[in-house]
């Protein structure tokens, strides 16, 4: 029987769209989990029916294992990213059993385990993979990268944030738990990033797991993430007032920088030299850049059941964005000169090894949500 996967055309990038539509279509949460939504804080409405997430991951697994097992002769990213979900997806779900107290537990893990693209761990296990380490060694990091992504959707979703009701198709997380469950299981998940890390990682030198833990926190931190938020909020309302300095800023930091994190982690426990992460650090910030200017661009030219989650919204909030700046035919060029930046700072790497990172990058170019 012909696997749903395969295809008469070449595989590209840009039928990876399909792969993870049928990802997002995966019970998640299962149907036996049968949410509600709490209506107020404090409300003692019971807020979901007790179930872990492991049918979902199965089912990530199953689906994974339809992918082709062998290679074309061009490299299949669509059998590289379904083993590469199959792989963390897993590695979740055991990382975060449930466990006492029940309520946070199964907060955490509806958000982690909603499904979503996994780029974060994905670009992780390929820069570990492109300087020839072991992918069990950079797995921790992989998965926190993800939980501190989750993290960020989380807190980014709520009401006294970007206020969003969606994310990936599904309720977001305070609607279902409240804001109370949703900011602890943020925190939790931002914390436990960093203890999974330290503790999960084997037979890496003390000091590069160390490293790690240094660049993740710096890419989170008022440096990084927070800092990005922060000033995203301050430009709110102020349209056109916000310069492209100050737009650049905040897409570096609120998004980019964990995008770069994830692969300079993978490299240096991956047993990268000082060069290799110098370089490593060059791509990841070109397509960590070029990842929000392209969501910019979704923003306005896409739909919400597309894009998981409300579109239009940057409009209609007044939000500064690249196209609001630059408009959009010049912002897809900028989203074009740095997916090329990207290319350019793995010239000198074997382009066997490099594809993944390669057509991680081609993704963003073209991703559609």
């Amino acid at each position: 029987m012909r696997s749903p996967l395969q295809s008469d055309k070449p595989h590209s990038p840009a039928c990876l769209h399909g792969v993870f539509e049928a990802l997002q279509r995966l019970p998640s949460p299962p149907s036996c989990w049968k949410l509600k939504t709490v209506p107020s804080r404090g409300s003692t409405q019971h807020r979901s029916k007790r179930s872990c997430c492991h049918a979902q991951v199965h089912a990530a697994a199953d689906l994974a294992e339809k992918a082709p097992e062998t290679a074309t002769a061009d490299f299949n990213f669509e059998h590289y990213m379904y083993k590469r979900g199959k792989m963390i997806n897993q590695a979740l779900d055991k990382a975060l059993p449930m466990a006492y107290p029940p309520d946070v537990i199964e907060s955490m893990r509806y958000s982690l385990l909603a499904g979503g693209k996994r780029i974060r761990p994905a670009l992780c296990l390929a820069a570990c993979e492109l300087v020839g380490g072991d992918l069990e060694k950079a797995i921790p990091s992989a998965c926190a990268m993800e939980m501190l992504h989750t993290m960020s959707l989380i807190h980014d979703d709520l009401p006294s944030m970007d206020n969003d009701d969606m994310r990936r198709n599904k309720p977001t997380n305070h609607k279902v738990y409240g804001e109370d469950v949703a900011i602890l299981a943020g925190d939790a998940l931002l914390a436990f990033a960093f203890e999974h890390i330290a503790r999960s990682t084997k037979n890496v030198a003390a000091e590069r797991i160390v490293q790690v833990i240094c660049e993740v926190g710096k890419a989170v931190g008022a440096e990084g993430l927070v800092g990005g938020q922060i000033v995203d909020l301050k430009s709110e309302g102020l349209g056109r007032g916000v310069g492209l300095e100050t737009l650049q800023y905040i897409h570096e930091h609120k998004t980019a920088a964990l995008l770069e994190a994830s692969v300079v982690s993978g490299a240096i426990m991956g047993g990268a030299n000082s060069q290799q992460i110098e370089d490593l650090r060059k791509y990841s910030r070109s397509i960590g850049l070029a990842f929000q200017v392209v969501d910019d661009i979704l923003d306005c030219t896409s739909t919400s059941e597309v894009l998981g989650k409300t579109a239009g919204k940057d409009l209609a909030t007044d939000k500064t964005t690249y196209p609001s700046l630059l408009g959009l035919e010049r912002s897809k060029e900028v989203a074009d000169e740095l997916i090329n930046a990207a290319h350019d700072a793995l010239s000198s790497y074997d382009p066997h090894k490099a594809a993944p990172l390669r057509s991680l990058a081609e993704y963003i170019r073209s991703r559609k949500n």
